[in-house]
């Protein structure tokens, strides 16, 4: 009998008992302490009243003996013994335990629990398969690291338990399962805890720290007599060392959490340990072949990875993941640090880590090299996928005596569309700086450098620091007679114009641009769409039409000779912007229509340009007197800017079409009907929101039921609300949402706006009203 309550797992009992409901033979799998054999034991004593002739539970532990374990073809005989003990069968000297145990259970309705099974495989599945074979109202139920590879087996995968967001509110935490579980035992051993809004921050951490291990979250609660839960958290940096304070009646491997990992480890092969160690330089996962390239050697073949993959898979050490149409492998940050510990104490640590920064330096030149053709989707979600194995290999760089030129090499080499669309310019601005303070030499690499950096400034809102990095690195160009900077230099400023609002400018650097890259030795296409698309686009706006079409014509002949969806979408939005510009709004309508479903044939939710299209069809839907539709469309475009850190207010050439849409429609509807059609777009899930612009839904259909409670902000507007609510400047909103200060004054300024206040006090009482 358990002596501590069962919490949650409510959706695990339910898929554990309908699958034994379906096979005869379930087995848990999971790792170490992720809590197969509670939920095992509370399955077996769900499912009892089932059976007629009952549940019996057999702990395999019991068979530790080392001689026992070496006697390979004994091992059946001897599980087959262990059970029939457990069933109060009596041995008879003219039959084998297995015969016994046969003739006993074939009769017999009953559930068997075999647990923990993993340091004895074979035996196991010969003994499952043959009671399953000779008795046909028994149903067998395994908890194990790895499956027994038996016919008929249903696997049910055992995940951890689910752990609270950063920031969730304490009413959201109780119902979160591993909180729940840490605060049942550390009222276990302190009756008096509970979870409070003082601890809540603390409690929190402690659950995604230890990855929701029910393990991890017993062993941190049995602390609780002696350290607060925020002391906890602070002293979890070595997870290992303080999670030991298990119950002695425990398993010694139960006792604590490497104790567990340990047991684990001692189950893997030679070439299964060592590639759980050099996974560890992998951060969110990776894909095989990025496997292959770092961790493969004359130790590890190639030819012999995926089958020691296979391996760390089946012991559930590795989780295999699907995205899309890639498999991905990661470990749960636990098993990470263990083989990190282990990789340290090899002394193949920093090799390894450099293997993996010169595989990710060499993806990102193959994406920035294969960017204008038919794989660029392909290439940006490969980027996507990998953004935190990047991250990791700048880092390595940055903190590597002379590597700093590596990060910026690789900064460099990102497509730039990828740092605008997936709104990561804080993080790119943090990494450039750093790098370019630790690189000073006056190098080509630099001079790129300093311009991209000069560019992710303007769009973050700071212009003085934008033109000094501007200045710094065309002078640089200048000197090194370098055409490709000085046209990225031209690009710059084109930026710096057209966030002030000067369109005539703009269109003079981007002609200049164009000129400069025509004499260029080589040949950069992307480059010159990307030019070419902008300078439609100003042309257009300073009523140059045959220009603006001239433009249209060649980044359209670039996509089509590339066979580049993203141009293609890119140059379709410009034929529908000119269209309309010149009256014909049904035919920028079908285009921008076709601009949507083009963004999606890509393979890459460029959810930026997504955004740019939905706006515009609001521009349209208010031409045509549709403004409940153009009101709806602003809130979906809205919540999409904003997301990605990048609200129209970054494109004030488009701004004013933007603010005569708005004031057209809430003359039309009044400010209640237009703030509810607004905040209903908000609401919408990224499909939701297409359907809607492309008319395969309705309204009724997407729109989310009516709430007393919604308000007409934006998600990142009530993230703003609520620090302004606790006193913080711009500045500090700034900082702590990692935009720029003037990005956060919009957004203040735009809740002022929509609420009908006139200061931050007033903006602080809303919210404190809110429920």
């Amino acid at each position: 009998m358990e002596l501590t309550s069962f919490v949650g797992r409510r959706r695990e009992l339910g898929g554990v008992k309908r699958l034994l409901g379906e096979s005869r033979l379930v087995t848990l799998t999971g790792t170490g302490g992720v809590g197969k054999t509670r939920l095992a034991q509370q399955v077996a004593s769900q499912a009892r009243r089932l059976y007629a002739d009952g549940v019996r539970f057999v702990d395999l532990t019991a068979v530790n003996d080392p001689a026992l374990l070496a006697q390979e073809v004994q091992e059946p005989e001897i599980l087959a013994h262990l059970v029939a003990m457990d069933l109060g069968l009596r041995e008879q000297p003219t039959r084998s335990p297995l015969e016994l145990l046969t003739d006993y259970l074939a009769s017999r309705s009953m559930l068997v629990v075999l647990d923990n099974c993993e340091h004895l495989l074979p035996a196991c599945a010969v003994l499952a398969d043959a009671l399953l074979r000779s008795c046909p109202e028994l149903r067998m139920l395994a908890t194990t690291r790895e499956p027994l590879d038996v016919a008929g087996e249903a696997l049910f995968p055992v995940p951890p338990l689910p752990v609270p967001a950063p920031g969730a509110e304490l009413a959201e935490l109780a119902g979160y399962e591993s909180v729940a579980l840490f605060v049942a035992r550390g009222q276990a051993v302190l009756h008096d805890f509970q979870l409070t809004a003082d601890n809540q921050a603390a409690v929190a951490g402690i659950c995604r720290r230890v990855e929701g291990l029910p393990l991890g979250l017993e062993l941190a609660a049995s602390w609780l007599p002696v350290l607060a839960p925020q002391q906890i958290l602070d002293r979890l940096t070595d997870r290992f060392r303080l999670l030991r304070r298990g119950a002695r009646s425990a398993p010694g491997r139960q006792q604590t959490l490497s104790a567990c990992i340990d047991w684990s480890h001692d189950l893997c092969s030679k070439p299964e340990r060592l590639l759980w160690a050099r996974m560890s330089v992998f951060v969110g996962g990776c894909e095989l072949d990025a496997i292959e390239s770092v961790c493969s050697d004359e130790r590890l073949p190639a030819a012999e990875l995926l089958e020691v993959v296979a391996g760390l898979v089946d012991r559930s050490i590795l989780i295999r993941e699907n995205s899309g149409t890639t498999t991905r492998y990661r470990m749960l940050d636990t098993l990470r640090d263990y083989g990190r510990q282990k990789l340290f104490d090899s002394g193949e640590y920093d090799a390894l880590r450099r293997r993996h920064r010169d595989s990710y330096q060499q993806l990102v030149h193959r994406a920035g090299a294969a960017w204008v053709n038919a794989r660029e989707g392909t290439w940006l979600n490969l980027l996507r996928r990998e953004h935190a194995n990047v991250r990791a290999a700048v880092e390595y760089c940055l903190a590597e005596p002379r590597e700093a030129e590596a990060a910026l090499d690789i900064l460099v080499a990102v497509p730039w569309v990828y740092w605008y669309d997936r709104g990561l310019f804080g993080e790119g601005r943090r990494w450039l700086d750093v790098a370019l303070t630790q690189a000073p030499a006056p190098t080509a690499l630099r001079t790129q450098a300093l311009l991209l950096a000069s560019k992710v400034a303007f769009y973050m809102g700071d212009f003085e620091r934008g033109r000094l990095l501007l200045e710094e690195g065309e002078e640089l160009a200048l000197q090194l007679d370098a055409p490709d900077a000085l046209v990225q230099a031209a690009y710059g400023r084109t930026i710096a114009r057209l966030l002030s609002g000067n369109v005539p400018g703009a269109v003079e650097m981007l002609e200049r641009g164009v000129a400069i890259l025509e004499r260029a030795p080589q040949y950069d296409v992307e480059m010159r769409a990307r030019l070419l698309l902008t300078l439609g686009t100003c042309a257009e706006l300073v009523g140059d039409h045959d220009r603006a079409v001239v433009c249209l014509e060649e980044v359209m002949a670039i996509a089509e000779s590339h066979n580049a969806v993203f141009w293609r979408s890119g140059a379709t939005w410009l034929r529908a912007f000119l269209a309309w510009r010149q009256g014909t709004v049904d035919e920028a309508i079908t285009d921008l229509r076709t601009c949507l479903r083009l963004r999606d044939a890509s393979g890459f939710e460029n959810r930026f340009g997504t955004a740019n299209a939905l706006e515009s069809l609001a521009w349209l839907s208010a031409e045509q007197r549709r403004y409940g539709r153009a009101a709806t469309l602003l809130g979906a475009a809205d919540a999409l800017f904003t997301h990605f850190g990048t609200p129209l207010t970054s494109l004030p050439h488009l701004i004013v079409f933007h603010d005569h849409c708005i004031e057209d429609a809430k003359a039309a509807l009044g400010e209640a009907a237009f703030e509810a059609a607004f905040v209903a777009g908000c609401n919408l899930s990224y499909e939701a929101a297409r359907a809607y612009a492309l008319e395969e839904a309705t309204a009724a259909d997407v729109q989310p039921a009516a709430r007393s409670d919604v308000t007409p902000l934006t998600r990142r507007e009530r993230e703003v609300a609520d620090l302004v609510c606790k006193g913080l400047t711009n500045k500090e909103i700034a900082a702590r949402l990692v935009i720029s200060p003037r990005t956060a004054e919009t957004h203040v300024e735009k809740i002022l706006s929509k609420l009908g206040f006139t200061s931050r006090s007033q903006i602080a009482a809303w919210v404190t009203a809110q429920p």
